[in-house]
Order: structure tokens, then C-alpha cells, then sequence
């Protein structure tokens, strides 16, 4: 399923955590390469769904956030939480394509896109609108599904009404990754591959055993160096 219509359909029921192994695992990583200090920042969130990313940024103190999403219906989610956990924080939610951001040049000190690549086919167009948003000197964190997860089969899916579907992923190897960010302008500056951490596995759930013997995501933490 495309991600526009599958995220139209998931938005109901998407809270604004991490709400499974996978991205709690995702999610350890990317707030251990996130600055401990966002004080008087602009972070930028693109595809930030229901605003998980949001949220953490808030937290360490950014002053200003933008989120950008192309589901309508993740946005809304996302405004509905922000407004009532944070009514005074200066929070800007737009419609918007990863590869084609509403955002003028150099704006964002931290961009966070966290598991979104993937449902792109193309992997530099994105990055390359990252680095445009991203002044000289800032942060660009992204995770995505790691690849060896498309070699095990695994499908990002999930239910609605009743039923189960498979929302579209490409994968992104991290040669891919290293090609474009030496080309655009990126240092990548670290690297984490986290593997699920048996605890969040719940009790009787069906699971892929293999799993826990491979990382399941891919986290980089990029600096705009040009």
C-alpha cells in the first residue's frame, strides 16, 4: 500500500510513542545521538507522523519545532497531542513531501527524520532536502528499517478495521547513504545499528526469532559541513 493511504488509515489508532520493539529500539539510538541540550533551537521533524520526535525535542528544550508530514490525518493526530501536552510551545505542523519540504533554506539547527526514508524510492532526494533545511554546522538525524530486514522478509504493516496491510518500503543500503552524504555536503559522524531488546517483546507475541540476532535499524547522526 502506498504510504499516503496507508497512513490515512493507520492515523487513528497511532499514538505518539514508540509503540513497538522495533521503533523502541530505533528510538534508544536515535536520543542517544540526539543533543542532550536543544535550548533556544529550531528542530526541524520531517515525517514526523504523530510527533514522537516532537515531543523528545520539546522535552530538551527547543524553542521553536516544525513538523512535516504528507498524511493530513498524521498531522492532525500529531496537533491534537501537541496542543493539549504543550498549548504554549511554538509548534508548526505542514502537509508536506520529504523530498520537497515547505521549509526556506538553512532554517532548522536539528532535522530528525526518524523511519520515513524508506517509503521513498529514491534516497538522495531526500537527504538532499535535508541538507538544504539544515544550516551549516547543524545536526540531521535519520533512522530507517535496517536493510538485512529486507533480505528476512519483514514487512512494515500494520491493522486497520480488522484487516492487515503492508505499507511500501524501499530499502536503503548504507553504501547509498555514504554515496549521497559525501556528495551533498554530510559528515557522518556516528553510526548505531540497534538490535530489540528482548523486554519489549510481549508476553506470548508471535515473533520472528531470528530477529534478535540482527540489528533492526539503521541510525546516523550527519553534520552539514558544506
Amino acid at each position: 500500500m502506498e504510504p499516503a493511504a496507508a497512513y490515512a488509515l493507520w492515523a487513528q489508532a497511532y499514538p505518539p510513542h514508540a509503540h513497538n520493539p522495533v521503533m523502541l529500539a530505533e528510538e534508544r539510538a536515535m536520543l542517544a545521538l540526539m543533543p542532550a541540550n536543544l535550548q533556544d533551537q529550531h528542530v526541524l521533524d520531517a515525517g514526523c507522523g504523530s510527533g514522537r520526535y516532537i515531543l523528545h525535542a520539546l522535552r530538551r528544550g527547543a524553542r521553536h519545532v516544525s513538523g512535516v508530514d504528507l498524511s493530513p490525518e498524521m498531522l492532525q493526530r500529531a496537533g491534537a497531542e501537541l496542543v493539549q501536552d504543550w498549548p504554549a510551545a511554538r509548534i508548526d505542523l505542514q502537509q508536506g513531501s520529504l523530498d520537497q519540504l515547505p521549509l526556506t533554506d538553512a532554517v532548522a539547527d536539528l532535522s530528525v527524520c526518524g523511519l520515513v526514508v524508506g517509503h521513498l524510492q529514491r534516497l538522495w532526494p531526500a537527504l538532499e532536502e535535508l541538507h538544504r533545511v539544515t544550516r551549516v554546522g547543524g545536526i540531521v538525524l535519520c533512522s530507517d528499517v535496517h536493510p538485512i530486514g529486507h533480505a528476512l522478509g519483514w514487512r512494515r504493516d500494520f491493522k486497520a478495521d480488522g484487516q492487515h496491510y503492508a505499507v511500501r518500503h524501499t530499502q536503503h543500503l548504507y553504501s547509498h547513504w555514504h554515496s549521497a552524504c559525501t556528495a551533498l555536503g554530510f559528515a557522518i559522524e556516528a553510526v548505531a545499528e540497534p538490535m530489540l531488546d528482548p523486554a519489549d517483546i510481549p508476553a506470548g507475541a508471535r515473533f520472528d526469532q531470528t530477529a534478535l540476532q540482527v540489528p533492526v535499524a539503521l541510525v546516523l547522526r550527519l553534520r552539514r559541513v558544506a
